[in-house]
């Protein structure tokens, strides 16, 4: 797939300008605040399409009423690609949101600029002492916690982890940074800023927190102790569907508004975001944009995980193994679409609404933010990264289950989706890449079977996905056993097809 940055090189218009604070998109125009008086309140770490489509929408609404105390400093931990794309442009921005056939456009003017951890570390790291600073947000995805699954503890072992121990004051890693920034916040006499992971984790507050004292633990344990004391990591649930931009978006969006944006996100209307009411000093108002506050995180969290990660996940693997390419294909085939109502069923069992969530109504939703073929969310995005998603998003609901003695057929196929994933080869014959970051091991763990039972007892064995009691559980390894079998003899289509034809029969 081209990436869009890569149109940087190969100017779309050769006459047309490049999005800025000059030139602004006809008929959209700018923000109608002046950036010129905007103080940095935040820094985001993992400022990507997903960041730029929701929280920083949150925190335009902030600025757009006047406050103009919470502009955004973005980080890039590794690529230099956002900063490529955001810079140039005066750190503008626009943002399309689709529903079937209309769209509409702003410009979001809520980030200043885009620093690269990997280029100057110490920049990044200067940027959060800024005393102006109150909060540091994170979209680094699972992965980016280098936590155990098993043991929720900081990977002490992990080679970045290493390294930025051995080098505190040029970290490359999350928690490095962070620890840095607030080591040297109290080195300073400054208080903590308040860290709210915004990625889709249980509890991703606490594992955060989890990392970032670890970390500094080792470090520095009187650090420690002082970020215990008077730091804080508010848990948050996010909900936005953000599929990847295209080049083809690139270009439609220069002809429909006479600039070239590099920057350019789209997304769905619906957003929601909860939060934690747990900060250290100020805080902005997201609340401006419904944004909800609240004391528990957790049942809205795992509503979504479970109900909508879960479906999605399941529905990228077997929709992506039988060829479709977008969520919104593969629901048109009614057969998947009733596959999604049983897995949720089965989901829906384990959870315990939050007042104020129907869950009737949050699956109706769900099912017709799926179907927006306008966002063309494509299943290879949302299969990234398995190793590092199945655990909360399928696995902890059959663990669940299993404790109660309920069957999980639909998650099982689910789960075995994602095992026949790691082959590179869907039932057409065609190859794809596993984007993950145990790929080498997952894909060397498949091949090692003759058949489904078999390529899933090897799978199951890697306790860093599957946990210590789901790998020696023989409930679940053959469940899962007959269901990666039924897909490599039947295909995808088919056993969702027999899957959903024994369920109405039941």
């Amino acid at each position: 797939m081209t990436s869009p940055i890569g149109w940087l090189k190969k100017p779309i218009g050769c006459d047309v300008m490049r999005l800025s604070d000059t030139h602004l998109p006809k008929g959209i125009g700018g923000p109608a605040y002046d950036r010129r008086l905007v103080r940095t309140g935040q820094v985001h770490l993992g400022v990507g399409a997903f960041h730029r489509a929701h929280q920083a929408i949150y925190s335009e609404a902030c600025l757009a009423a006047g406050d103009l105390r919470w502009g955004i400093v973005g980080a890039s931990l590794r690529s230099p690609q956002v900063a490529d794309q955001l810079n140039p442009q005066d750190g503008l921005y626009s943002c399309l949101v689709r529903d079937g056939m209309d769209s509409q456009a702003s410009v979001i003017g809520a980030i200043g600029k885009i620093l690269v951890a990997q280029q100057n570390p110490a920049a990044l790291i200067e940027a959060m002492v800024d005393k102006d600073v109150h909060v540091v947000t994170l979209t680094i995805t699972e992965k980016g916690y280098h936590l155990d699954p098993a043991t929720g503890a900081l990977q002490m072992q992990d080679p970045a982890i290493v390294a930025d121990l051995a080098k505190p004051n040029a970290p490359a890693t999350a928690p490095g940074l962070l620890v840095a920034a607030l080591a040297a916040r109290r080195a300073r006499g400054l208080s903590p800023f308040t860290a709210l992971s915004c990625d889709n984790l249980p509890d991703n507050g606490g594992r955060l927190k989890q990392a970032v004292l670890d970390f500094a633990r080792a470090q520095d344990p009187a650090l420690a102790d002082w970020i215990e004391r008077y730091g804080a990591f508010p848990s948050s649930m996010v909900d936005r569907i953000v599929p990847a931009t295209t080049p083809d978006d690139l270009t439609q969006f220069e002809a429909d508004f006479g600039v070239q944006d590099f920057g350019l996100v789209k997304t769905e209307p619906f957003s929601q975001w909860v939060i934690e009411d747990h900060f250290v000093g100020e805080r902005p108002q997201w609340e401006l944009a419904g944004a909800q506050f609240t004391q528990d995180v957790a049942p809205w969290e795992m509503a979504k995980l479970r109900l909508l990660n879960g479906a999605h996940s399941a529905l990228a693997y077997l929709g992506g193994l039988a060829g479709y390419q977008t969520i919104d294909q593969v629901l048109a085939n009614p057969t998947f679409e009733r596959f999604v109502d049983l897995l949720q069923d089965e989901a829906q069992s384990t959870l315990t609404a939050p007042p104020g969530l129907n869950l009737a109504s949050y699956r109706t939703d769900l099912k017709r933010r799926f179907k927006n073929a306008a966002l063309m969310h494509k299943a290879f995005q949302i299969a990234m990264d398995g190793s590092q998603k199945l655990p909360q998003r399928l696995l902890a609901t059959i663990e669940t289950r299993m404790t109660r003695g309920q069957d999980f057929a639909c998650l099982a196929l689910g789960v075995a989706g994602w095992m026949r994933w790691q082959a590179s080869l869907d039932q057409q014959g065609e190859p794809y890449e596993v984007q993950d970051p145990l790929a080498a091991e997952t894909r060397a763990l498949y091949q090692k079977g003759q058949n489904g039972f078999e390529k899933a007892a090897s799978l199951c064995s890697l306790e860093a996905v599957f946990g210590p009691n789901l790998s020696h559980d023989p409930r679940f390894v053959n469940a899962v056993g007959a269901a990666l079998d039924a897909l490599l003899q039947q295909g995808a289509r088919a056993s969702v097809e027999a899957l959903v034809l024994r369920e109405a029969a039941l």
